[in-house]
């Protein structure tokens, strides 16, 4: 696949305002993009519409083998099942250990294997460096904890896609850093990851691709 995802001239509102037009991306199998910008400027618009969660209103919009213009409800599960989304608040279930938040996504997206399960919850949570803390409940762990137990749930399904949306803001200066260094690594290994965010620093320390929210449309380094 050349690209994971690629929009021609797309536009996105919100409600009746515009948030993105005439904008175009193209984003590789591994490739690592900053979405930087104002609040406000379409960032999490942007990211959104690649889940499918708010629509394309016109152009050409592409994610992975699905046509977004033409995109029917029913397969909107399946699109996102190959997406991970690694969100600023955590969204954690609250109630569950560490273990269980991980079981659940997979029970929800249909895995049934005991084994397999328990070998791909492992897998991820190694992954993250998180392994030792399986018994813990979200209450218990610090942010940046919480938000590398965010990044195991969004690498469960061995998505093509990780979309992070100001990962780093509520954490300190070098928990932030550890994020961004792990969402890299997870680049490096063949998953493309889009990570909005207002953090220059981050964006310096850690060097790749940088496309601007601006203007209404996106404006490519």
């Amino acid at each position: 696949m050349e690209h994971v995802i690629d929009y021609r001239k797309v536009q996105i509102n919100r409600g009746s305002l515009i948030t993105l037009r005439d904008a175009s991306l193209s984003v590789a199998p591994g490739e690592f993009v900053y979405i930087i910008g104002k609040v406000g400027s379409g960032k999490s618009s942007l990211l959104k519409s690649i889940y499918a969660d708010i629509p394309v209103e016109s152009g050409s919009a592409r994610v992975l083998e699905y046509d977004l213009m033409s995109l029917r409800r029913k397969q909107i599960p399946y699109l996102r099942r190959k997406i991970g989304i690694v969100f600023q608040d955590f969204r954690l279930l609250s109630d569950r250990t560490v273990r269980d938040n991980l079981l659940f996504v997979l029970r929800a997206t249909g895995w049934k294997d005991k084994a397999a399960i328990d070998r791909r919850i492992d897998e991820v949570l190694d992954d993250v460096g998180m392994l030792n803390k399986h018994y813990k409940r979200p209450h218990e762990l610090s942010g940046g904890e919480q938000q590398r137990l965010v990044i195991a749930r969004a690498l469960l399904n061995h998505p093509q896609i990780i979309l992070a949306d100001e990962p780093t803001g509520n954490l300190d200066p070098a928990t932030g850093e550890s994020i961004v260094w792990r969402l890299h690594e997870v680049a490096r290994k063949g998953t493309a990851v889009l990570m909005a965010t207002h953090n220059m620093g981050l964006v310096e320390q850690f060097p790749a691709r940088v496309v601007t929210c601006d203007s209404h449309t996106l404006i490519h380094s």
